[in-house]
């Protein structure tokens, strides 16, 4: 594969952001298999935007000849209370985590964040090392990858060290390209500020979207939108939904006639062309008749010209999110031990 086809499948959507696509042509053109990671907290039972769409983004990596890694933060987890700061229940639902994105991206590594720890003794070296090249202030402004505010007076000493850690795991990963969603871009220009004051190999940061919750769009500090979340279930499509609660929780989401803002229209563009070359919609001909669309640009625009129904939409894009998930969620089995160890900590 050509350097130019590297790109373009990296810059795919959910693709936001490169920086700098110059540095990524660079890349590609000088290392064969340059090395990839994105960090993850092990929380709650996985979704369509924290595995399908992070998944199938990795999958674009891999198609492109790169090294990815999956790094499952098992200390940055603990540090930030999720699972209810349960070490023995992160450790389990690790293992849930790996085996989820070893099947939907198959030639992927994973890595362990006490596991890296364990077998780099010079990892805290550059952590203190790292450390002296940020103020506290610049600290707590990164807390927002934590999912926190930076006026928060209530967080415990453990959190400052989340953000140095983390772009700590970068260097010591040796990472090429530091991909994470848009809510990690912190941290990437931290690591692409400081490290090479350390004269540390200075990656390419991706970002992707974050793929939106099934709710109105609020405005917030971070723009406007709602990202969707395991904390919420009414906001998101969880892997181990069933097909009628796939088609039901669709059937609710917000989807206002002609408003392209929605979170339907996200989740085909995200998901389902990522993967599906059309989506064909079958309906009577009073109602306009059977239509296929080859690409997300042409629904869209049927959509917010009032082409298109809201329930219309709806319904083609549940019927194909099933035929999605379906098989993922049919492979991808729970043990009790560790779905009570997700739902005790909720």
């Amino acid at each position: 594969m050509d350097v130019t086809s590297k790109v373009e499948l990296v810059l795919r959507p959910p693709t936001e952001e490169i920086i700098t696509q110059e540095e990524l042509t660079n890349l590609f053109s000088t290392n064969s298999k340059p090395r990839h990671y994105i960090g993850l907290e092990i929380s709650g039972f996985l979704h369509l935007g924290s595995l399908i769409s992070t998944g199938f983004k990795i999958n674009d990596f891999i198609k492109a000849g790169v090294e990815c890694n999956v790094f499952l933060a098992d200390w940055h987890t603990l540090i930030n209370d999720k699972l209810g700061g349960n070490w023995d229940a992160i450790s389990k639902v690790s293992h849930y985590y790996e085996r989820a994105f070893k099947l939907v991206c198959p030639g992927v590594n994973i890595i362990r964040g006490s596991e890296l720890y364990d077998s780099h003794k010079e990892y805290w070296k550059d952590f203190v090392l790292f450390t002296k090249h940020m103020t506290l202030a610049r600290t707590m402004r990164a807390m927002t990858i934590m999912g926190r505010s930076e006026s928060d007076e209530k967080i415990d000493l453990s959190k400052l060290l989340y953000p140095p850690m983390q772009a700590v795991d970068i260097h010591t990963i040796d990472v090429d390209i530091a991909h994470a969603g848009m809510d990690q871009r912190k941290i990437h220009m931290l690591v692409r500020e400081i490290f090479p004051k350390m004269k540390w190999k200075v990656p390419v940061a991706i970002h992707h979207g974050l793929l939106p919750g099934l709710t109105e769009p609020i405005t917030t500090d971070e723009g406007e939108g709602t990202k969707m979340s395991k904390s919420k279930p009414g906001s998101g499509v969880f892997i181990h939904d069933s097909d009628d609660e796939i088609k039901s929780k669709i059937k609710k989401g917000w989807c206002e006639q002609g408003k392209t803002n929605n979170p339907i229209l996200q989740i085909a563009k995200h998901i389902l062309f990522h993967e599906m070359p059309e989506l064909r919609l079958e309906r009577p001909e009073k109602f306009g008749g059977n239509v296929t669309y080859s690409n997300y640009s042409q629904l869209e625009s049927d959509f917010g010209a009032g082409k298109l129904h809201p329930m219309d939409l709806k319904n083609v894009v549940a019927e194909n999110l099933v035929k999605i998930i379906a098989p993922i969620r049919d492979k991808l089995q729970m043990d009790d031990d560790t779905r009570d160890a997700i739902k005790n900590s909720v």
